[in-house]
């Protein structure tokens, strides 16, 4: 008589969340978690903001400049609230150097607070950083690179995570049509970063800047994608505020229709 296979075992939601709440009562100590301070934003990361020994990836959405500053600043954000929290100061290292220091400052990074190393190739780059991660002394680490294989960013993570310091690899673009997140990364969140309209006002000038931020991959979680406005000079992101916009939208659609 044949026996019948047994069924296949399906945990519950309720097993998994215990089973995620065990995990992260598990996680080191010494592996810090940085929320953006914003619940949209921190309730749809894996970890409710950014792991303290870890490599994140970001990249401008397009090669214009000002997708890449925005993008830039970003990354300067996250440092600066970084250096805040540890009371130390921010490695950063590329191979050309077209920073403006005063943007940084708006977003929270003081240039005092930084120690720049120059290298002539991504390799070089790359090595720096890797070695600043391992000493440990730092508050967080950047690096600006055009290529970076997956080996590159495994032996990142692992410095991160022996150094207990997170790095933000800022991947330049090298080609018009291709997104420089496209190849494989061990990196735990991946961002990329492009301008929108900033918010209106009643009277002329400009209003303070808005970002499309888009988390294209990261461990454990979903993708997601939202607009923010821009980090203030203490490094933090924003919700714009929806309620005022949309009625300014409302009337002109009124405005028009009549």
């Amino acid at each position: 008589m044949p026996i019948a296979p047994a069924p296949a075992y399906r945990p519950r939601a309720d097993d998994l969340a215990a089973l995620r709440a065990e995990l992260d009562r598990a996680r080191p100590a010494r592996r810090p978690v940085l929320a953006f301070g914003v619940a949209e934003l921190d309730d749809r990361l894996a970890g409710h903001g950014l792991d303290g020994a870890g490599l994140h990836e970001m990249a401008a959405s397009s090669p214009t400049l000002n997708d890449d500053a925005a993008a830039t600043l970003f990354a300067a954000g996250i440092a600066a609230r970084f250096a805040g929290r540890r009371g130390a100061d921010i490695f950063w290292t590329a191979s050309q150097f077209d920073l403006y220091a005063p943007g940084l400052e708006q977003s929270g990074l003081k240039p005092a607070a930084i120690l720049y190393a120059q290298g002539m190739k991504d390799n070089i780059v790359l090595a720096m950083a890797e070695d600043a991660l391992r000493d440990g002394s730092f508050a967080c680490v950047i690096a600006e690179v055009k290529a970076a294989d997956q080996t590159a960013t495994r032996r990142l993570q692992l410095a991160a995570s022996d150094g207990s310091t997170p790095v933000l690899l800022y991947r330049r673009h090298r080609r018009l049509d291709r997104c420089p997140l496209s190849s494989l990364s061990s990196a735990m969140t991946r961002w990329r970063i492009g301008c929108t309209p900033s918010a209106p006002l009643p009277h002329p000038g400009v209003g303070r800047a808005r970002w499309l931020v888009e988390l294209v991959r990261q461990r454990n979680g979903n993708p997601f994608s939202l607009e923010l406005e821009a980090c203030d000079d203490t490094g933090r992101l924003a919700l714009p505020a929806a309620a005022p916009d949309r009625a300014i939208a409302t009337g002109r659609a009124a405005i028009q229709a009549a």
